[in-house]
């Protein structure tokens, strides 16, 4: 089987998403996607991209839109923890920082469901480094081990060397998805990434 990667940022609610519906088509189809974290915010600058908070908000229709699929989404697969949240857009470097901390530790999973969930389930104002950090400890990790991390110039590198492979991949948002050399954009294309993963079983 091709390597299969999920991209993603905190930042995105759609890389929330996934997050919760990839795990049951990984279990369907007995694969499992790695985890990749990049700073979107470094890919949007690259890539003269933006978020459809700003893309669209002269655009009432389509953000009205937006947000209908959105809910949509979270009703069609139960996702009922989901909140907005209200502080929403957030800078995540210091958050996707501690997934490169993380990968080093073996905990990336973890650290992945507390930010995911501190920040879409909580509603918690994750760019503030004391909420992100009392959030990990609460989730029983060491916060005091990220606390130093994220300020850690290996870690920095990291980051930016990730999310400079991602760009030089032909990422542009979040999430994304590789089969292999194929990619894939949107939690709307999970479909088409099944269908690619059935084709090359």
């Amino acid at each position: 089987m091709s390597k299969l990667e999920f991209w993603f940022d905190f930042g995105s609610p759609n890389s929330y998403f996934v997050f919760k519906t990839l795990p049951s088509l990984e279990a369907k189809l007995g694969v499992t996607f790695e985890r990749r974290p990049a700073l979107l915010g470094g890919i949007f600058k690259a890539t003269n991209n933006q978020s459809p908070f700003f893309a669209f908000a002269d655009i009432p229709a389509k953000m009205n839109y937006t947000r209908t699929e959105m809910m949509r989404y979270v009703r069609h697969n139960g996702l009922s923890d989901f909140q907005m949240n209200p502080h929403f857009p957030m800078n995540t470097l210091v958050a996707m920082r501690g997934c490169i901390a993380a990968q080093q530790r073996g905990e990336l999973d973890a650290y992945m469901a507390c930010i995911m969930s501190a920040m879409w389930e909580k509603e918690a104002k994750i760019d503030d480094p004391e909420i992100m950090l009392a959030a990990l400890s609460a989730a029983g990790l060491d916060a005091g081990f990220y606390a130093a991390k994220v300020a850690d110039p290996e870690v920095k590198a990291g980051l930016i060397e990730v999310t400079q492979q991602a760009i030089d991949r032909g990422i542009f948002g979040m999430p994304t998805f590789f089969v292999g050399d194929e990619m894939f954009f949107g939690k709307d294309s999970l479909a088409a990434v099944e269908k690619e993963i059935s084709l090359l079983a």
